[in-house]
């Protein structure tokens, strides 16, 4: 405990420089504000954002996006209680009791508990990450090619296991995203595929260009074709101090939330979204009167507003301890860090021990900042739900075109964009999640490259996969997963969990 004091020193000392605590600043209030207005999500933002960090030093660069991921799950919860709209897909659940809860003059009520059940689950999912993130670090060091590989292959199936919708729909985002990493020059024997001759090709799609394209423009376009009309029930929230029985209704749903938000934001496809699903079924289920539930129940809200941020918090820990994106989001941090020359992984904690750590004490920073942000300023909150969104997006489109044109200059790599931004619209259409296409994208190249490593070291022997033990059980999980997912008692399990029961 005294080393891990010393380290959290360290990171604050990091984190705590006036240009970090202004850049924290930044993005906790652009992902709440994103967080209020709906149809824009902190993916998004994001991905129009990357370009903007190279200028910036590493650390001040993440803690800032970073920032804008958490702070959205806070800001989520302003429009869904408001306006009865989630500004973030994590908030969806949160519309069902908090609206309810402000149609009956509660929104005060119902704001203030989710801005301090989000406050203390975003703390001690923190917590955790700086307990859990040193000997899983230590773990990760004696992992070889083998066992990366092994560990990827058990992150897609996971993903696929825990993504929203439909199963074939998701295999195929993933088969697509892997396909899309395969573009460039083999890193193996230097001659370059599938680029058809195009020079920007040579280095493969930009991670920027397929983000913000899927994400960035496929919402913009998806959000012109609906109604922009907005039923601001609350213009005036009253008391946002909760009452001593809305404390003592909420504070086991609070525990449960975090509890609950803490272990699935780790495992990959989960984060935030599953979390808040799942509180808020098991609250219901835990009930003594569930039909209260819908009607504005505070635990309705408490619950899985504790559970998206801590949900939120804790898919760093896979991100920073083993060098693997759990989620969309993490993968374009992936993305950042590699931007400023960074390779994620367990060497980063002892390479770059002041990112490192100042990344994690930046999380405390963001939170107390995200009470101040959420609180008092309400009513700033309240007239921007009321900009109509044919006024934002033409600056939105705007800022993407420009950031992808800053990165190299390429007009070729717009028309990429717009291209990911058509193909991104047709996969809403349809109803397929395109966060898995990022992460086959982003964990593609790095499964290849274990791949051949490992068979390399092997001499061909595919049997190395399973005869080291640690690469064997990682895919005998792998393998439970999938016989799990055939199984219909389960999979009838699956698709009610992203459903409101």
């Amino acid at each position: 405990m005294t080393e891990l004091g010393g380290q959290l020193l360290q990171g604050f000392d990091a984190a705590l420089t006036v240009g970090n605590v202004l850049y924290c600043l930044l993005g906790v209030t652009l992902g709440t504000l994103i967080g209020v207005l709906p149809g824009i999500g902190p993916v998004a933002t994001i991905a129009m954002l990357l370009p903007t960090t190279y200028g910036l030093p590493p650390l001040t660069a993440l803690i800032m996006l970073a920032g804008i991921y958490y702070g959205a799950q806070y800001g989520g919860s302003t429009s869904a209680i408001l306006v009865n709209l989630p500004g973030e897909s994590s908030s969806v659940v949160t519309c069902l009791d908090g609206y309810a809860m402000a149609r009956r003059g509660r929104a005060g009520a119902a704001l203030g508990i989710a801005a301090l059940g989000s406050f203390f689950a975003g703390s001690v999912a923190t917590l955790i990450i700086a307990m859990l993130a040193a000997p899983l670090a230590a773990l990760a060091l004696k992992f070889g090619p083998a066992e990366y590989f092994s560990l990827m292959v058990l992150g897609l199936i996971a993903a696929i296991v825990l993504a929203n919708g439909s199963v074939i729909k998701a295999i195929a985002m993933i088969a697509l995203g892997l396909l899309l990493g395969l573009v460039g020059t083999d890193v193996n024997s230097g001659v370059e595929r599938f680029s058809f001759g195009i020079p920007e090709l040579s280095d493969g799609f930009g991670f920027v260009v397929v983000s913000m394209g899927i994400f960035g423009i496929a919402e913009i376009i998806h959000n012109l074709e609906k109604n922009e009309q907005r039923d601001i029930f609350a213009t005036t929230v009253g008391r946002l101090l909760p009452t001593r029985d809305d404390f003592r209704q909420s504070w086991k749903p609070v525990l449960r939330g975090t509890f609950l938000g803490s272990l699935l934001g780790i495992l990959p496809g989960g984060g935030a979204i599953l979390s808040s699903f799942a509180s808020y079924t098991l609250e219901k289920k835990l009930a003594r009167d569930p039909s209260r539930f819908g009607q504005g129940a505070i635990e309705g809200v408490a619950g899985p507003e504790s559970a998206n941020n801590a949900g939120a918090q804790t898919s760093f820990i896979p991100l920073l301890t083993l060098g693997i994106p759990p989620n969309a989001v993490m993968a374009l941090m992936v993305g950042a860090m590699m931007i400023h020359g960074i390779v994620p992984g367990p060497q980063v904690m002892t390479e770059r021990p002041e990112l490192f750590w100042g990344l994690i004490a930046s999380m405390w920073i963001g939170n107390a900042l995200l009470v101040l942000l959420n609180l008092p300023l309400i009513g700033l909150w309240i007239r921007l739900l009321k900009v109509p969104y044919r006024l934002l997006y033409p600056a939105i489109l705007l800022f993407c075109c420009v950031g992808i044109y800053s990165v190299n200059q390429s007009a070729l790599e717009l028309a990429f964009a717009v291209g990911f931004g058509l193909l991104g619209y047709v996969f809403i259409k349809l109803d397929c999640e395109p966060a898995p296409l990022l992460l086959g994208f982003v964990l593609g190249p790095l499964m290849e490259e274990n791949l051949r490593r490992a068979l390399l070291l092997a001499r061909g022997d595919a049997l190395v996969f399973l005869s080291r033990p640690l690469s064997a059980f990682l895919l005998f999980l792998a393998l439970l997963l999938v016989l799990a997912l055939v199984i219909p008692n389960i999979r009838k399990t699956r698709d009610q969990a992203f459903q409101d029961s």
